[in-house]
Protein backbone atom coordinates (compact mmCIF):
# COMPACT_ATOMS: atom_id res chain seq x y z
CA UNK A 1 0.00 0.00 0.00
CA UNK A 2 1.26 3.43 -0.89
CA UNK A 3 -0.19 6.43 0.91
CA UNK A 4 -1.27 9.29 -1.28
CA UNK A 5 -0.72 12.93 -0.41
CA UNK A 6 -4.21 12.86 1.15
CA UNK A 7 -3.09 10.49 3.87
CA UNK A 8 0.38 11.94 4.34
CA UNK A 9 -0.75 15.57 4.47
CA UNK A 10 -3.71 14.72 6.69
CA UNK A 11 -1.43 13.07 9.25
CA UNK A 12 0.95 16.03 9.13
CA UNK A 13 -1.89 18.51 9.61
CA UNK A 14 -3.33 16.69 12.62
CA UNK A 15 0.13 16.29 14.11
CA UNK A 16 0.59 20.06 13.77
CA UNK A 17 -2.73 20.59 15.58
CA UNK A 18 -1.65 18.20 18.33
CA UNK A 19 1.68 19.99 18.77
CA UNK A 20 -0.06 23.40 18.79
CA UNK A 21 -3.00 22.26 20.91
CA UNK A 22 -2.19 24.46 23.92
CA UNK A 23 -2.25 27.61 21.74
CA UNK A 24 -5.84 27.01 20.61
CA UNK A 25 -7.29 26.84 17.09
CA UNK A 26 -4.80 26.87 14.24
CA UNK A 27 -5.88 29.04 11.29
CA UNK A 28 -5.85 27.08 8.05
CA UNK A 29 -3.38 29.51 6.46
CA UNK A 30 -0.91 29.00 9.33
CA UNK A 31 -1.41 25.25 9.21
CA UNK A 32 -0.82 25.21 5.46
CA UNK A 33 2.23 27.46 5.74
CA UNK A 34 3.85 25.44 8.54
CA UNK A 35 3.32 22.16 6.71
CA UNK A 36 4.03 23.55 3.22
CA UNK A 37 0.66 22.38 1.93
CA UNK A 38 -1.70 24.32 -0.29
CA UNK A 39 -4.44 25.89 1.86
CA UNK A 40 -7.09 24.90 -0.70
CA UNK A 41 -5.93 21.28 -0.73
CA UNK A 42 -5.69 21.20 3.05
CA UNK A 43 -9.22 22.52 3.32
CA UNK A 44 -10.40 19.61 1.14
CA UNK A 45 -8.70 17.18 3.53
CA UNK A 46 -10.16 18.74 6.64
CA UNK A 47 -13.76 18.34 5.43
CA UNK A 48 -13.86 14.52 5.77
CA UNK A 49 -11.75 14.67 8.94
CA UNK A 50 -14.31 17.00 10.46
CA UNK A 51 -17.19 14.79 9.29
CA UNK A 52 -15.45 11.82 10.94
CA UNK A 53 -15.23 13.68 14.25
CA UNK A 54 -11.46 14.03 14.29
CA UNK A 55 -11.26 17.83 14.01
CA UNK A 56 -13.51 20.77 14.75
CA UNK A 57 -13.55 24.18 13.15
CA UNK A 58 -13.80 27.33 15.22
CA UNK A 59 -15.18 30.47 13.61
CA UNK A 60 -14.20 34.02 14.28
CA UNK A 61 -11.11 36.19 14.41
CA UNK A 62 -9.25 33.63 16.53
CA UNK A 63 -10.73 30.69 14.67
CA UNK A 64 -9.18 27.79 12.93
CA UNK A 65 -9.02 24.04 13.43
CA UNK A 66 -8.57 22.00 16.60
CA UNK A 67 -8.56 18.32 17.38
CA UNK A 68 -12.00 17.04 18.32
CA UNK A 69 -10.49 14.50 20.73
CA UNK A 70 -7.37 14.26 22.81
CA UNK A 71 -4.24 13.32 20.83
CA UNK A 72 -4.01 9.99 22.65
CA UNK A 73 -7.49 9.15 21.35
CA UNK A 74 -6.69 9.69 17.66
CA UNK A 75 -4.63 7.04 15.87
CA UNK A 76 -2.92 7.00 12.52
CA UNK A 77 -5.51 4.42 11.49
CA UNK A 78 -8.32 6.89 12.25
CA UNK A 79 -6.76 9.51 9.99
CA UNK A 80 -5.56 7.27 7.18
CA UNK A 81 -8.78 5.27 6.90
CA UNK A 82 -10.83 8.47 6.62
CA UNK A 83 -8.61 9.97 3.92
CA UNK A 84 -7.47 6.85 2.05
CA UNK A 85 -10.33 4.42 2.60
CA UNK A 86 -9.89 0.84 3.77
CA UNK A 87 -6.36 -0.11 4.75
CA UNK A 88 -5.98 -3.30 2.73
CA UNK A 89 -3.35 -4.39 0.23
CA UNK A 90 -5.80 -5.95 -2.27
CA UNK A 91 -9.53 -5.63 -2.89
CA UNK A 92 -10.33 -9.27 -2.11
CA UNK A 93 -9.35 -8.74 1.54
CA UNK A 94 -12.06 -6.14 2.03
CA UNK A 95 -14.54 -7.71 -0.38
CA UNK A 96 -14.04 -11.50 -0.65
CA UNK A 97 -16.95 -11.72 -3.13
CA UNK A 98 -14.83 -9.82 -5.66
CA UNK A 99 -12.71 -12.92 -6.32
CA UNK A 100 -13.72 -16.49 -7.12
CA UNK A 101 -10.42 -17.86 -5.77
CA UNK A 102 -10.65 -16.51 -2.21
CA UNK A 103 -11.79 -19.76 -0.57
CA UNK A 104 -8.75 -21.82 -1.55
CA UNK A 105 -6.18 -19.13 -2.18
CA UNK A 106 -3.09 -19.18 0.02
CA UNK A 107 -2.03 -15.81 -1.36
CA UNK A 108 -5.33 -14.29 -0.18
CA UNK A 109 -4.52 -15.44 3.36
CA UNK A 110 -1.14 -13.69 3.15
CA UNK A 111 -2.71 -10.46 1.87
CA UNK A 112 -5.29 -10.66 4.66
CA UNK A 113 -2.59 -11.09 7.32
CA UNK A 114 -0.51 -8.27 5.83
CA UNK A 115 -3.54 -5.96 5.83
CA UNK A 116 -4.34 -6.80 9.45
CA UNK A 117 -0.74 -6.12 10.50
CA UNK A 118 -0.76 -2.74 8.75
CA UNK A 119 -4.06 -1.88 10.42
CA UNK A 120 -2.67 -2.91 13.79
CA UNK A 121 0.47 -0.82 13.33
CA UNK A 122 -1.58 2.24 12.39
CA UNK A 123 -3.92 1.64 15.34
CA UNK A 124 -0.99 1.33 17.76
CA UNK A 125 0.35 4.82 16.95
CA UNK A 126 -1.56 7.78 18.34
CA UNK A 127 -1.03 11.48 17.75
CA UNK A 128 0.38 11.64 21.31
CA UNK A 129 3.00 9.08 20.31
CA UNK A 130 3.86 11.18 17.26
CA UNK A 131 4.14 14.36 19.33
CA UNK A 132 6.58 12.59 21.67
CA UNK A 133 8.60 11.30 18.71
CA UNK A 134 8.65 14.76 17.19
CA UNK A 135 9.92 16.31 20.40
CA UNK A 136 12.66 13.66 20.75
CA UNK A 137 13.70 14.14 17.14
CA UNK A 138 13.86 17.93 17.55
CA UNK A 139 16.03 17.54 20.68
CA UNK A 140 18.38 15.13 18.89
CA UNK A 141 18.60 17.44 15.87
CA UNK A 142 19.43 20.45 18.05
CA UNK A 143 22.10 18.42 19.90
CA UNK A 144 23.66 17.31 16.60
CA UNK A 145 23.74 20.90 15.35
CA UNK A 146 25.31 22.10 18.60
CA UNK A 147 27.98 19.38 18.32
CA UNK A 148 28.68 20.35 14.71
CA UNK A 149 29.07 24.03 15.59
CA UNK A 150 31.05 23.45 18.81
Amino acid sequence: MKLSTRGRYGVRALLEMAVSQEAGPVPINKLAERQEISAKYLEQLLIPLKAAGLVNSVRGARGGYVLARRPDQITLYDIVSVLEGPVVVVDCVENPDSCDRVGGCVVHLLWDEMSRRMQQFLTDVSLSDMVARSQRQNCEYKAQRADAVG
